[in-house]
């Protein structure tokens, strides 16, 4: 996982601005949330507002990352480790469920990193997993490593697991409405690089401005579009079968 000291793009904060990703996330955190259940361990414990909503619902529950939650303090019942992954410190069979959101992309060796959660997994045990759709980006995200479409995620998972069910978090027209004001001004924004610089300069190159026209991009749509921004909720999301307009990968593989 990317080292961030400071609360980049990538962090989705509580600002008003993050309003459209947070709510997608916690949705995707609530619908977890309902089929968790005994010993859970989390990968990307970002902020830690996920690792609340999941904790209550596990006998045990271990969070990971490679940095320490910047913006919530964790609750007593919930166990952190800071770590780097892969490969994952915890013995075989371990766990009845691994869930990481948002992290896969940001991994380098994805293979190794799949096969070290199926290792963690008891039989039967499953691995809740959500990434950026690929067709649905906007930009390159040099935070990324790599983005999947739904194919090369079913592939990659199906390397290590018996059976991978493919669904996604999709938007109301509320959410594609800002999805389209977003788009718009993304390329308003990216008409300056006539060289397509995005895509020829090495990604760690592009980090730093990516996250100052990310975090001015998202501050100039809640400027133009405060009451939008500031109504979408959670129930504006919903975890569907995939199609190609969901904004992230919702997939369930069982070990």
């Amino acid at each position: 996982m990317s080292n961030k000291k400071i609360i980049t793009a990538e962090r989705v904060s509580l600002d008003v601005s993050d309003n459209y990703v947070y709510r997608r996330s916690l949705l995707a955190y609530r619908r977890a949330a309902e089929m968790i259940g005994g010993d859970v361990l989390e990968i990307g414990t970002g902020t830690g507002y996920g690792a609340e909503v999941l904790a209550p619902k596990a006998d045990r529950f271990i969070t990971v990352d490679k940095d320490a939650p910047t913006q919530l303090s964790l609750p007593e019942n919930i166990e952190f480790h800071m770590m780097e992954v892969p490969p994952l410190g915890f013995e075989s069979n371990s766990f009845d469920y691994v869930v990481s959101f948002q992290v896969i992309e940001h991994i380098e060796d994805d293979m190794s990193f799949v096969r070290e959660v199926s290792r963690v997994l008891r039989p039967g045990g499953k691995f809740i997993v959500t990434t950026p759709n690929a067709p649905m980006s906007l930009t390159r995200n040099p935070w990324h490593v790599r983005e999947y479409n739904a194919d090369e995620l079913f592939n990659l998972l199906s390397c290590n697991f018996a059976e991978v069910e493919m669904m996604g978090v999709a938007g109301n027209e509320k959410v594609m409405t800002y999805y389209r004001k977003n788009r718009k001004s993304v390329r308003r924004i990216m008409r300056f690089d006539v060289l397509d610089l995005q895509h020829r300069l090495p990604r760690r190159m592009l980090q730093f401005p990516y996250d100052v026209m990310n975090r001015l991009n998202r501050k100039m749509l809640l400027k133009g579009n405060r009451s939008l921004t500031e109504s979408i909720a959670e129930d504006d999301y919903s975890v569907v079968p995939y199609r190609e307009d969901c904004f992230d990968l919702f997939f369930v593989a069982s070990k």
